[in-house]
Formats: C-alpha cells, structure tokens, sequence
C-alpha cells in the first residue's frame, strides 16, 4: 500500500507572509513584522493610528487571497520533494482557507507544476486528517504543517499520523519554537524529504508521544 502524504501548503509549500507584508505596505499602508506574534499584533499602520484588531485582520487576510495569491512564490526544492514523494505516497493538499477559494489554489499549484488534490478546511486539522487517513485505507501517514495548533490536533484525532512541523520562511523559522506535539522539526524540503521517505519505507504507524530525532 502506498503512503500517505497531507500537507499544508502556506509557508510549506507556498510562501506567503513575505508577499502578503508587501502587499499591506502597498495597499493599506501597514508595516508587518510577523515575529511579533499573531498576524494582527505584527500589524502596525504607518500613519501612527490604532494597530488593526483582530476583526480587521481577518478582513485584510480575505483580501489577500485571493485576488492576491498571484504574488506568492515557491519554497525551494518543495515541488521536486513532492514529485518524488508522489511516487511513494498520493499525495493532499490540506489548506486552511475559505471553501471558495480551493479552485484558485488548485489552480495556483498547478501554476507551480503541483497537480495534487487539494482540500479546504476551517479550525483544526485533526478532524480532516482523520477522515483522509481512513478514505486511504490507513495507510503510514505523514502530515506536515508550519502551525504548532495543527499538529496538537491531528495528535489528539489521528495520533497514528507521523507530524512534521516546517516553516519555509527563514525570517520567521527562528521566531517558532517546534511544535511541542510534531514528531520533529525540519524547515528544509531537502531533509524533509529524506525524513519522510524513511517512514513510508519503514511502513510502521507513528507512535506517541514518542519523539523521533531527525
């Protein structure tokens, strides 16, 4: 049986706080410095005034994609990663967005040479993951994700599931301890790659909470 492969794809496979900080600086006059914390505490507006709220936020990430998604660039050695791994494992795209827009990311990927299946989700990906798990017949699974709440919640729905925490953009890696509940850290889609083959090829489920050192 082959593996199974779930994977984010926003600064896992795409990068996009870089792009979405140009595009705040260039259309709504916002400074975004995303080691401060959360989106809307790494907002700052230019002019001095009141910092965006949480509300706002939301509705400047609604804007962002995805009119803007066009901006986002490919992290590197990620699309070669995935085609070899694709040999081994079907792979899916697992994205936290809007339903309306997973056509706009199939089509984005596509535009990268990434023709995989492509899920929306809203909330924790525990749930999801789960129900993909048994739609492959429980096949060895390896999830990988650049948010600590992810991994938390594919721990605790899908605890068979190997995790895998990445964050591609090396100005915010440092600034995101590891994911306290992923099996291990590795930002770079070269060691990555290696790291998942390894699973797929030992065919043995993921135990927990049981770390694995890369």
């Amino acid at each position: 049986m082959k593996g199974l492969l779930i994977c984010d794809c926003d600064e896992v496979l795409l990068h996009m706080v870089r792009h979405f900080g140009v595009w705040l600086r260039e259309h709504h006059d916002i400074d975004f410095a995303i080691e401060g914390g959360d989106f809307a505490s790494s907002m700052r507006r230019r002019d001095g005034g009141a910092a965006p709220t949480q509300e706002e936020m939301w509705e400047l990430l609604h804007g962002f994609f995805p009119d803007e998604m066009h901006r986002q660039t490919l992290v590197p050695h990620a699309r070669e990663a995935l085609a070899a791994l694709s040999e081994i494992a079907d792979v899916v795209i697992l994205t936290n967005l809007a339903d309306h827009n997973r056509e706009p990311r199939i089509a984005q990927l596509l535009g990268h040479d990434m023709q995989y299946r492509v899920e929306t989700n809203q909330g924790g990906k525990g749930d999801p993951v789960s129900r993909l798990v048994a739609e492959f017949g429980n096949p060895v699974t390896v999830f990988v994700d650049d948010l600590a709440v992810h991994h938390t919640s594919v721990a605790k729905h899908a605890p068979g599931v190997f995790r895998l925490h990445m964050v591609s953009e090396p100005t915010l890696a440092p600034h995101v301890a590891p994911a306290a509940d992923a099996h291990v850290r590795i930002d770079d889609w070269r060691a990555a790659q290696a790291w998942i083959t390894e699973r797929f090829t030992a065919g043995v489920p993921a135990t927990a909470p049981e770390r694995i050192s890369a």
